[in-house]
């Protein structure tokens, strides 16, 4: 008999079988198959179905809302308000890319009809973004909706008009199966095909899809080291596909002389918030935070682990976060210059007890910092810097990985000096915050949830409307009969913005 999968509650350290069988090889390949059979079918249906169809797998979750988050709290030991919030971000998310497959312009449609150029005549040549294919998606430990089974990579792909196939993570399995089934439940409410959406569990099985000649596309949330296994399996297929990675972050966080001063109590408690929100559990918690040595610094310092002292002991997401977690903790105590000033290194907890650790603040003198201060300490640990000059802190930014995030806190008679050092900040990330705190992605038109290597590999967002890029391709009709374009590339079809002949226009 085949072993199944188990659950372990991070509040208790308790373990439970799930009932779930690992997925088998043959079982893979008939999903895999189904979903190249669903991509088949996708094609014939338009954008205004692929919208209703994102709606019902909304109004799915909305309908469990109450059993998901259940289930999440006891496999994630994440609360109540965080996972109802979680949830109502994910369904926000699916009806949001609905309306963007409704406007349709994240289909670029252009046409050049032919006729006489300055190069002499030329054919008519059209042109859109089409979907690329079934697109594999590995969810995160931390965020077991907005970034798992219904999150944002598998709205983008269903939004691109590709069938998704899930992979159930190993912390989260029975969070994974019900989300699995209120979408599910939403594509059987819209007549979708047989395969638009499917799940896989087990490590094994995630292995064998990513290697199916199949599949088209991996949207991927989680370690480094996971992500370079997967990327190697994709290169080892005869036709490599595109792997989109959200990979590690320190995201550090500038503040400045004028800004200790004026309000440096503010920021200490909101970066106590930011650090230790959701356990330090987030891809945007600030890292590392860069003061201007002094008097003002070590006031901030203090009022800081007042704040972060007050914050309970947080259960990590399961074993392996916590002995991660640990590693980065004793690396960056050993790492030179370093002192505490809150909290201590402690051994694993043993099964049975849970899975708790309690706020971390650690400093170093700008002077002395090196690699071995940017580890990822993916929980509630923040490193402060003391920085003399402006030239010490870029030097210091240099140590720094590039991240999903970097944020300036500084008062506005400093507008001059932050725009002097703005250039190399804006080279290091994604995202720049000014006076705010990076934890908290909106999904919105706007946003970018990316950024350089090691933060991720990909110059696409994994948040937002534009997510959907990466999941779609370009294809050009030249000379095409009018009853063989796409809907939207045919001349009397006014339904979406369209560059014409090098003049955009809008719907009419």
């Amino acid at each position: 008999m085949t072993p199944t999968l188990s659950t372990t509650d991070p509040r208790t350290g308790v373990v439970a079988d799930t009932g779930i069988a690992p997925t088998s090889d043959h079982a893979v390949d008939a999903i895999v198959e189904a979903a190249v059979g669903a991509a088949e079918q996708l094609e014939g249906f338009d954008r205004h179905w692929r919208a209703d169809l994102l709606d019902a797998m909304a109004a799915a979750l909305e309908e469990r809302r109450q059993l998901l988050v259940d289930i999440a709290m006891a496999e994630t030991g994440l609360g109540e308000p965080r996972l109802q919030a979680e949830l109502t971000r994910t369904v926000y998310q699916l009806r949001l890319f609905g309306d963007a497959v409704r406007e349709g312009g994240y289909l670029e449609a252009a046409i050049d009809h032919a006729g006489d150029t300055p190069m002499g005549a030329q054919p008519d040549v059209r042109r859109m973004l089409v979907p690329i294919g079934p697109v594999a998606v590995f969810g995160s430990s931390n965020f077991p909706f907005a970034f798992s089974v219904p999150g944002g990579d598998t709205a983008a792909a269903i939004a691109a008009g590709n069938p998704v196939i899930a992979k159930a993570h190993s912390a989260h399995p029975l969070t994974s199966q019900a989300s699995f089934a209120a979408l599910s439940a939403g594509a059987d409410r819209v007549g979708a095909p047989a395969g638009t959406v499917s799940i896989v569990y087990g490590q094994a099985a995630g292995s064998r899809l990513v290697a199916h000649p199949g599949l088209s596309a991996v949207g991927f949330t989680g370690s480094l080291g996971a992500a370079s296994r997967l990327q190697e399996l994709i290169a080892q297929r005869e036709r490599p596909i595109p792997f989109y990675g959200e990979l590690q972050s320190i995201n550090p966080m500038i503040v400045t002389s004028a800004a200790l001063h004026a309000r440096g109590a503010d920021i200490a408690k909101g970066l106590a918030l930011s650090v230790t929100g959701s356990g330090g559990q987030l891809c945007t918690k600030p890292g590392i935070v860069l003061l201007p040595r002094g008097a003002a610094a070590d006031e901030f310092a203090r009022a800081l682990v007042d704040e972060m002292s007050s914050v309970e002991a947080s259960a990590l997401l399961n074993e392996r976060v916590l002995t991660s977690f640990r590693e980065s903790e004793s690396e960056l105590e050993a790492a030179r210059g370093t002192t505490s000033l809150l909290g201590s290194s402690g051994a694993p907890a043993s099964a049975g007890e849970g899975f708790f650790v309690e706020p971390r603040v650690l400093r170093v003198p700008a002077a002395e910092i090196t690699e071995e201060h940017t580890v990822e300490a993916f929980g509630p640990l923040v490193v402060l810097v003391d920085y003399d000059t402006t030239a010490q802190l870029l030097g210091a930014l240099d140590v720094v990985p590039d991240s999903l995030t970097i944020s300036v806190h500084s008062e506005a008679d400093e507008a001059s000096q932050v725009a002097g050092i703005l250039p190399r900040l804006t080279a290091t990330a994604g995202r720049v915050v000014f006076d705010g705190f990076p934890t908290g992605v909106r999904v919105s038109w706007a946003q970018h949830h990316g950024g350089p290597w090691p933060a991720t590999n990909s110059i696409h967002t994994s948040v937002g409307v534009t997510a959907i890029r990466r999941f779609l391709r370009p294809l050009a009709w030249q000379n095409a009969p009018e009853q063989l374009l796409p809907t939207e590339l045919r001349d009397d079809y006014l339904g979406v913005p369209r560059r014409v002949d090098g003049v955009l226009h809008l719907p009419s």
